[in-house]
Formats: C-alpha cells, sequence, structure tokens
C-alpha cells in the first residue's frame, strides 16, 4: 500500500508540475526590453522558422504543453488571435512551440479541438529554456527588430482582445 501511495504521489507532483515549477519569483525568464534569442524549429508543417525569419514584422511566441491546463485554456484565445491573423486584420505572425511534447499528442489535441494554430513539437526544453526556465503558457510578443515589447506567464494569461491589443 504503502507503495501505491509513493506512486501515486510521484505522479500526481510530474502532472501538477506541468504547467508552474516553482513558486519563487520568476527572474530568468526573458522580459520587455529583452532581444529574441537565436533559435531554430520545425514546424507542424515541414516548414524551418528561425529568429532571423520573424524580422521585419510583429511576432507573437507561445510557449505551451496540452498537458498544462492554463495552456488549455489559453490556446482557444490564441486560435481567435489566429483567425484575425490569417483574415488579414493583425500583421503578425505566431508561433506555438512545445514545452516537453511530442508531436502526436498536439495532433490529437488540435484536431480534438478545433485548432488550426501553427505548431512546433518540441520534445524537450531547448527552445523552452532560451526564454524561461518555469511556467507555460508564457506568451512573447515581439516588435519587428526581435525586441520583446510583451510578455505573459500563467498569472494571468491573457484574453485574445489583450493580445491583439499589443499588436
Amino acid at each position: 500500500m504503502n507503495r501505491f501511495i509513493f506512486i501515486f504521489s510521484l505522479l500526481l507532483l510530474m502532472i501538477s508540475s506541468s504547467c508552474i515549477t516553482e513558486d519563487e519569483p520568476d527572474t530568468t525568464s526573458l522580459k520587455p526590453g529583452d532581444q529574441c534569442p537565436e533559435f531554430s524549429v520545425k514546424m507542424h508543417d515541414g516548414s524551418i522558422v528561425t529568429t532571423a525569419d520573424l524580422k521585419g514584422e510583429k511576432s507573437i511566441i507561445l510557449f505551451f504543453n496540452t498537458s498544462c491546463a492554463d495552456c488549455r485554456s489559453e490556446l482557444p484565445q490564441m486560435q481567435r488571435v489566429y483567425e484575425h491573423i490569417i483574415a488579414g486584420r493583425i500583421p503578425a505572425r505566431l508561433l506555438c512551440i512545445s514545452r516537453a511534447e511530442r508531436e502526436e499528442s498536439i495532433e490529437r489535441f488540435w484536431q480534438e479541438n478545433g485548432l488550426t494554430l501553427p505548431y512546433s513539437a518540441q520534445e524537450d526544453r531547448t527552445v523552452y529554456n532560451l526564454f524561461a526556465q518555469s511556467v507555460i503558457p508564457r506568451i512573447y510578443i515581439l516588435s519587428p527588430d526581435l525586441t520583446i515589447i510583451r510578455a505573459w506567464g500563467d498569472n494571468p494569461v491573457p484574453t485574445a482582445e489583450e493580445i491583439i491589443g499589443c499588436l
């Protein structure tokens, strides 16, 4: 019985830590005024996006994991933002980058929830760790010169209107 409780507690800890990993102030995350780090990701459609590709237009980068409750509530907000982008009402680019999540899991979540957001499945935290060490969802808005002009963590998560208002 004690072994079962230990394993259950360990699993519960792993699941609950998927969104927030610490209670200390977030001093390691990039903030407004910082430059976007150099990165390269393969998107779900096979295209490659690099930091240099974002230069010249405003961009939104969302880090997420579909097992995170805050991320699950934020993704529909990002879908609304994306719909404004593809309709030409907002001149911006959107990248959704997973934090330690496989493509199959993301694809299933996208299908179940009718999402069309462009995403990059990252099975580790390599790209995420260039921006932060803890907390998802994490959203960054970049200026055309790749300066971070707005950043959000999970408290509170922004609405589509708040994000659109920054563009």
